[in-house]
């Protein structure tokens, strides 16, 4: 049996994950993944380990968490006492927060949907509800 551990080079974990090399970089820049140990050409040497937690970062993206907010998750699922709970209390804030955002933009939705069936679609521009609701000083 191998017990050799993985090791990948950045160009191979990228393509794994389905994301930039630069993309890798920048979140070991921002400490969202750890330094990787250096071979002895001077490149970047990956394990497995890697590969979960960049697939971790962005499903947390695609959750809409932003990198501080995954940072701080990634910090919690280390942490075997509070770590689930704490987990939750973000997701929920998370959630609160797209729920939110999703009642602003139905507001944005339902008020441009008002405009675009009062515009007739021709006539002078001063004249069309559009134009003189973004012009409009009173309604900024």
């Amino acid at each position: 049996m191998n017990t050799q551990p993985t090791s990948l080079t950045i160009g191979a974990v990228a393509r794994r994950v389905g994301v930039a090399i630069d993309t890798i970089r920048y979140y070991e820049r921002e400490g969202l993944l750890p330094e990787p140990v250096r071979r002895a050409s001077g490149y970047r040497s990956y394990g497995e380990g890697t590969i979960a937690q960049l697939r971790f970062i962005r499903r947390a993206k695609d959750l809409g968490f932003t990198l501080e907010e995954i940072r701080e998750l990634l910090a919690l699922s280390a942490d075997r006492q509070r770590g689930v709970k704490a987990v939750k209390q973000r997701a929920q804030q998370r959630l609160a927060a797209i729920e939110q955002r999703i009642v602003e933009l139905q507001r944005v939705r339902d008020g441009l949907a008002q405009l675009v069936e009062s515009c007739p679609g021709h006539g002078k521009p001063e004249e069309c509800p559009i134009f003189r609701a973004l012009s409009d000083e009173a309604s900024s």
